[in-house]
């Protein structure tokens, strides 16, 4: 059975077999003609939305969009430089706290920072956390916030893995609305 395959291979390879496929088979594309609209789907205008600037592209969760990731500072943010972190540049800056960044905050954060962010969340008070209501950590810039929330610092865990960047920064306002309606320690 084997052999008679191969043999069968081998004569029509021989007799032009190949020639036969490409010389005498239409292309598809021969016959867009004989349907009539596809005759006229050849000749329509293209149309390219993403290659204009004022089309928002949106990119789907957990996928890197074509401009390539938000980069990774972790070597330079280990060895305690905030340089890159400091630049960084909250996109949702003035539009204030979402519902997002409360259930955000409350999900991952409030464990430790407590509630209205004081430190004395159930694990916090065990773990000596920072409160978020000092002088020093309303200095702190969006982007080092989001720095810390994206890798951790001290016996702060990384959250990086857990919470998306977009949504880091929802977590970032929300912290700014705890500093604003709260009373230092």
């Amino acid at each position: 059975m084997r052999i008679s395959r191969v043999l069968w291979l081998a004569a029509l390879v021989l007799t032009g077999g190949c020639q036969t496929y490409y010389n005498d088979i239409p292309s598809p594309d021969d016959l867009m003609h004989i349907v009539p609209w596809f005759d006229a789907m050849i000749k329509q205008q293209n149309v390219h939305p993403y290659t204009r600037a004022d089309v928002p592209r949106l990119t789907i969760a957990g996928t890197v969009p074509v401009t390539g990731s938000e980069g990774d500072w972790f070597g330079e943010w280990s060895t305690g430089t905030t340089t890159r972190a400091d630049k960084l540049v909250n996109p949702l800056a003035g539009k204030g706290a979402t519902a997002m960044g409360d259930t955000l905050y409350h999900t991952y954060c409030a464990v430790c920072h407590g509630p209205v962010g004081a430190g004395d969340g159930l694990v916090g008070k065990k773990m000596a956390a920072l409160s978020l209501l000092t002088d020093r950590a309303r200095a702190y810039t969006d982007g080092y916030i989001y720095s810390i929330i994206r890798y951790g610092r001290g016996v702060m865990p990384r959250y990086g893995d857990k919470v998306p960047s977009e949504l880091r920064w929802h977590i970032v306002n929300y912290v700014r609305q705890l500093q604003a309606a709260g009373k230092g320690p």
